[in-house]
């Protein structure tokens, strides 16, 4: 796992809208259509509104999490990790990252939707100290989202 990197990218950069596509086929397979409607923009992720990391191994991208800025809070967005490095502990250490980014951005909580068909991620925001909150967002009237939320 030390030769995993974790570094901030562009979201509009190519090589990481290659590894969003492959995040969208992921939940497509898991709750249809086009796995997520959320409108997102390259400028949710710029400093200061927010920040998009990637993490990478031999030069490949295996990762990626970004948090956007809303109110005072930091939203969480496209975390996901390749299925080849699934295990090795690359989700929890970008979530660290993301939440050590939003704090230094002088953000209060990071919130985040997530959807019941995708127990591995609950597991990890939960054992993160993640807890239920009301539904928000694109998704807040959709029967199968949950909503999370973590203070800094």
């Amino acid at each position: 796992m030390h030769d995993i990197k974790i570094i901030t990218a562009d979201f509009d950069d190519p090589a990481v809208q290659q590894l969003v596509a492959e995040n969208l086929r992921d939940l497509s397979e898991r709750y249809g259509g086009s796995g997520d409607d959320s409108p997102i923009s390259g400028a949710d992720f710029t400093p200061p509104q927010g920040a998009f990391l990637v993490a990478v191994l031999d030069d490949q991208l295996i990762g990626s999490a970004g948090w956007r800025r809303r109110g005072n809070d930091a939203e969480l967005k496209r975390m996901f990790t390749t299925k080849a490095a699934r295990g090795r502990g690359v989700a929890r250490r970008m979530l660290t990252r993301i939440e050590d980014s939003a704090r230094e951005a002088g953000c209060n909580r990071v919130i985040l939707e997530t959807g019941d068909r995708q127990p591995e991620a609950i597991a990890l925001y939960e054992s993160a100290g993640y807890a239920r909150i009301d539904d928000f967002g694109y998704y807040k009237d959709y029967p199968d989202v949950l909503s999370y939320a973590k203070s800094l």
